[in-house]
């Protein structure tokens, strides 16, 4: 059966989780995981909480799944060793410097890819497995024919977000928070500004292009479990302990009892939380406007319903460790009580038992007490008796064996296993970095690549993989190369047509830009370099050395980090940076101007879009400021939302003195002129200065 994986937020949502049916819960201690402003244990209360969980044969796992700066792993590096020593059953993590960090520091505690590694493919899984990862996270977008593709062949489990709140972008790639707020999803500190109200094309008057519906698969749990899925997470760590209990133990009932919800669980679930309903869409493979709603905020506490849960989960008697026990009295010899749950044992021994004077003990009597395990976690199902005639021990004593029998137990079900740790490694020397980077660009619209960008002779010019079939790049290449960028987002059934177009187009291109670990496999082989792109959210030294260790040949950084942090990196494979450009802030699966404006090639495959499709042409998201957000088009008819400002940096010395081999101009909107231009200023020629710059994350950093 899947496991059933609920959050606990802190001690009274892991109580009503464990209480409610759940089979693992995931949790947080410290500060690095992707909900900070959760009621995160404390180290004492985590270790608590693992023994709580333990006693009654429900898993913790801990959450690290947030992106760590250099001066924050020492950190971390330690709560990977107090994780291990207190019995954490796994680790979520989301930065591969992390992953490298762990495999010094706990080599022995099973580490789970989160859902922010943006995994969305049978490529990416296996990929993940071959590095130790022992369980895959998925996308939530992922369709049910997407998920049945991954379990297929996936060495590693499979698990999948069943209930709780969408975000509008892949998680692991949304900026927008961190760049209008400076409050980072990435590092566990968004501020939700997808739930506010945007245009599209028009001003913000009240609509919520960006807003989910909170997800509910509750009606496939058999489907899911029938395709392989081995673990089906509900979402809610910020959310209260009565909401937990709620869909916690409707859907323990539903998986135990291999049928759909009710029409009254359906209700219950909506009424413990909901935005205007829930949807299936992305399960059903059904986008839309229809995947949308909002919570108002004077929505009425369900009272009744919530007072019910509380009632049943704070008894803390619904999860009972079911023991059964055999006690050997004899006479000359100690009692001995041995006591079992499932294949797990303890034995202890009491007093020797006198000869009775007056009347003996009998069996029933024994049973009787040795039976009453009440106020401890324990049911006990059966007493079986050796009982030699004639024997006299004390109701006192009875009482302490079997209280010293159940905490033997106790110590028998929440035994730590043995595993090893140690200090990591120092980071070794890191080569000597160039003095001046180089200047790259990337383009987002075909027309920016002209003979004039080419006269400029950047070092490289990123071009998406599926222009090659239609843009002939041959007459630039005595002036410039060209990289072939992957889309960040695809499907495991595009694999195969993104590696041939790598092939036919091979003898073009000088490099491959790979952002997520799905894109290995389609770019292996074909003995081209691997530049690691912005999706692959490189935030330390740790996470450079991971890529060179997986063969990568330069790495983009993070456009979260401050300069400072740009420049301390230890750059141990070239490193590259964006100095100029609108920065990507979401790339969403449902495609917003199709959504609100409607699209004759909905459906239809990114390639094989008509001149018609109005979702290809000028497009933006206004917010409640007027502030003007490009949406531009991506693979599979995809939006990526471009920040309302551009970044720049040319008139500012620091950018130069960072140790970056590259230095990457973004062009989005801009008009082939303005591409040319922004290139010579960065070039030291011409006075090019975008009316909207922003100097984006370059001074101020995120949380």
């Amino acid at each position: 059966m899947a496991e059933l994986l609920s959050p606990a937020g802190g001690w009274d949502s892991l109580v009503a989780a464990v209480q409610s049916g759940a089979d693992a819960v995931y949790m947080g201690f410290g500060a690095y995981n992707a909900r900070r402003s959760a009621k995160n244990f404390t180290e004492e209360e985590f270790a608590q909480a693992v023994r709580y969980c333990h006693l009654r044969g429900v898993r913790v796992y801990l959450t690290l799944n947030t992106l760590l700066t250099d001066r924050e792993l020492p950190g971390a590096a330690e709560l990977l060793h107090k994780a291990s020593r207190l019995g954490a059953d796994a680790v979520l993590i989301q930065d591969w410097g992390v992953w490298q960090l762990a495999r010094q520091a706990a080599p022995e505690l099973p580490l789970h890819a989160s859902t922010q590694m943006s995994l969305h493919t049978l490529g990416g899984a296996r990929r993940a497995a071959e590095l130790g990862l022992t369980r895959v996270v998925l996308a939530r977008e992922l369709s049910r024919r997407d998920i049945a593709a991954i379990c297929r062949d996936c060495p590693a489990e499979v698990e999948v977000f069943a209930h709780g709140a969408l975000c509008m972008c892949y998680s692991g790639q949304c900026a927008l928070s961190a760049v209008i707020g400076g409050r980072s999803g990435n590092r566990g500190t968004c501020a939700q500004p997808c739930r506010l109200p945007y245009g599209v094309n028009a001003p913000a008057a009240g609509g919520h292009p960006l807003s989910l519906k909170d997800a509910n698969l509750s009606p496939y749990l058999q489907e899911l479990e029938d395709m392989g899925v081995a673990c089906l997470k509900l979402e809610g760590r910020m959310k209260r302990p009565e909401y937990v209990a709620v869909i916690t133990s409707i859907y323990r009932r539903l998986l135990d009892e291999k049928r759909r919800p009710t029409r009254e669980e359906q209700r219950q679930l909506e009424l413990a939380f909901s935005r205007s309903g829930f949807t299936d869409g992305y399960y059903l493979g059904r986008k839309g406007p229809q995947m949308f709603g909002t919570r108002p905020e004077n929505v009425p506490e369900p009272k009744e319903l919530f007072a019910e849960a509380r009632t049943l989960y704070e008894k803390e008697d619904r999860r009972t460790v079911t023991v059964d026990m055999d006690c050997v009295c004899r006479a000359g010899e100690p009692v001995r009580l041995t006591v079992r749950a499932g294949d797990q044992w303890a034995e202890v021994t009491g007093p020797v038992p006198e000869t009775a004077r007056n009347r003996a003990l009998t069996a029933e009597e024994l049973q009787a007490r040795l039976k009453k395990t009440g106020g401890t976690a324990f049911r006990c199902r059966e007493v079986r008796v050796t009982l030699e005639e004639g024997l006299m021990l004390s109701a006192g004593a009875v009482n302490a064996l079997r209280r010293e029998g159940l905490t033997a137990l106790e110590e028998v079900l929440c035994a730590v296993p043995e595993r090893h740790t140690a200090q990591p490694e120092p980071l070794p020397d890191a080569p000597v970095e160039p003095v001046q980077p180089l200047l790259t660009c990337s383009l987002q619209k075909p027309e920016q690549l002209t003979q004039a960008l080419a006269d400029c002779r950047p070092e490289m010019i990123y071009l998406p993989v599926e222009w090659l079939d239609t843009l002939d790049v041959t007459p630039y290449l005595d002036r410039t190369s060209f990289c072939a960028v992957l889309p960040r987002i695809f499907r495991t059934e595009d694999e195969a047509a993104l590696r041939e177009m790598l092939v036919r187009h091979r003898q073009v291109l000088a490099a491959v830009a790979v952002g997520n670990l799905g894109h290995l496999p389609i770019a292996e082989g074909l003995e081209l370099p691997l530049r690691g792109d912005l999706g692959m959210n490189v935030f330390n030294s740790r996470a450079l050395l991971f890529l060179r260790e997986l063969g990568l040949s330069t790495a983009a950084v993070s456009f979260e980090l401050r300069h400072q942090q740009i420049r301390d990196l230890k750059k141990y494979l070239p490193c590259e940076a964006v100095v100029y450009g609108r920065l990507p802030l979401m790339l969403m699966e449902n495609c917003v101007i199709a959504n609100s404006l409607g699209c004759c090639d909905v459906g239809s495959d990114y390639r094989k879009r008509s001149a018609a499709c109005r979702c290809t042409g000028e497009n933006v998201l206004t917010d409640r400021t007027g502030a003007r957000f490009p949406l531009m088009p991506a693979w599979g008819h995809r939006n990526e939302l471009e920040n309302s400002r551009t970044l720049f940096l040319a008139d500012k010395p620091e950018w130069r003195r960072l140790g970056l081999t590259y230095a990457r101009l973004r062009f989005t909107t801009e008009s082939p002129a303005e591409c040319v231009a922004a290139l010579q200023r960065y070039q030291g020629q011409g006075d090019y200065i975008p009316a909207d710059l922003t100097r984006g994350l370059f001074y101020r950093g995120v949380e």
